[in-house]
């Protein structure tokens, strides 16, 4: 049985129980400012709430290297509530609508939280013309047991409050693997917590630039201030992909291969020097190094084309069932990707970076 160190563990279970949805991430960014703060020399906010810890290096023409997760999670937005008191939402992020009935949520108004569970759809209920019976998220009622719209009213419930999972983190049986909500993409925020805890009393040959994005879920708005704020000359994402990896040893992301690296996505070619870097570099620290072809897109998208144009990617891990309020995810995989972002980190002296962004 594997064993997390008992404070890693509970910084898992910390993030990923707090909960924040795209333009809702405040609490989130609260513990991690609180946690960032004395590991870093100077920390740094955004206009949409993104938040980086630097540190600075002695060498004023050091390269500046930045590692960025992201804090939200996917959620909902209150967009009507009926007469009956039920909540008619819209989703933040992407979901798959069969995963989203009789879950438990949080509803989130200006002052308070309350307790919300998702409505399950009849047959008979489904939209009509819907041949293959698929539910439909605007199908889908929140239900907080309230009796009427006025009474909804009476406690400060209106349309542009958030609804966010409400998941409580455990370890499965082997100990290999862990259940928990928004592992993406609280991986990154953790990992990044880790990294900075164990590169303190090392002297690095770059200036450090890590922290988390705000509203990736959502279209990736929360890196293009980031970067514009901090000018890196690299940028790596931090992120979870989506496992395919229960039915067949053949599928894009498997667990307990180690850490990935996204080498291609609809928005990102991988550059090539910077691929062999961290192939090279993952291979010479003997990390568990799997590639990763992606459907999806992440935060190394809204940084590569910023400013002068940033050598960009994403790393991470793969987990099984992301977007939903159950993801598993495997232990094994989570150190391999933290051993690599903290030797990527010791490794970025100004002549790897200008070899990665001018070497032909």
């Amino acid at each position: 049985m594997r064993i997390l160190e008992e404070r890693i563990w509970n910084r898992v279970v910390k993030y990923t129980e707090l909960q924040g949805t795209s333009g809702q991430e405040h609490l989130v960014r609260q513990a991690f400012r609180d946690d960032l703060s004395p590991l870093v020399d100077e920390v740094v906010q955004n206009g949409l709430g993104g938040l980086y810890g630097i540190r600075h290096s002695e060498d004023a023409n050091a390269p500046r290297i930045m590692f960025g997760a992201h804090m939200d999670e996917v959620g909902f937005i209150v967009t009507q509530i009926t007469q009956r008191g039920m909540l008619v939402v819209a989703p933040v992020g992407g979901w798959n609508p069969y995963t989203v009935s009789a879950e438990r949520f949080t509803l989130f108004t200006r002052d308070n939280a309350y307790p919300v569970v998702s409505s399950s759809v009849s047959p008979h209920l489904l939209r009509q013309g819907n041949v293959n019976g698929t539910p439909q998220i605007q199908d889908i009622l929140f239900d907080g047991g309230f009796t009427s719209a006025d009474e909804v009213a009476e406690y400060g419930i209106h349309p542009g409050d958030f609804i966010v999972p409400d998941v409580t983190t455990k370890m499965l049986a082997n100990g290999k693997r862990v259940v928990s909500k928004s592992w993406d993409n609280r991986f990154g925020l953790v990992t990044i917590l880790n990294a900075l805890e164990n590169l303190k009393n090392k002297k690095l040959p770059n200036t450090l630039i890590m922290g988390a994005n705000t509203q990736e879920e959502v279209g990736l708005r929360g890196v293009g201030p980031a970067v514009n704020q901090l000018k890196p000359d690299i940028f790596f994402a931090l992120d979870s992909s989506a496992a395919d990896d229960t039915l067949s040893s053949e599928g894009q992301g498997q667990m307990d291969h180690g850490a990935l690296l996204r080498v291609f996505d609809p928005g990102v070619v991988m550059p090539l020097r910077l691929k062999e870097f961290v192939l090279d570099t993952a291979h010479d620290a003997g990390i568990s190094l799997q590639y990763f072809v992606a459907k999806g897109g992440t935060d190394a998208h809204g940084a590569q084309s910023q400013n002068q144009g940033i050598p960009s990617v994403a790393l991470g891990v793969a987990s099984r069932y992301i977007h939903t309020h159950q993801t598993v995810w495997s232990v094994a995989d989570f150190e391999s990707a933290q051993a690599l972002v903290e030797t990527l980190a010791q490794k970025l002296d100004a002549t790897t970076v200008n070899d990665i962004i001018y070497g032909d």
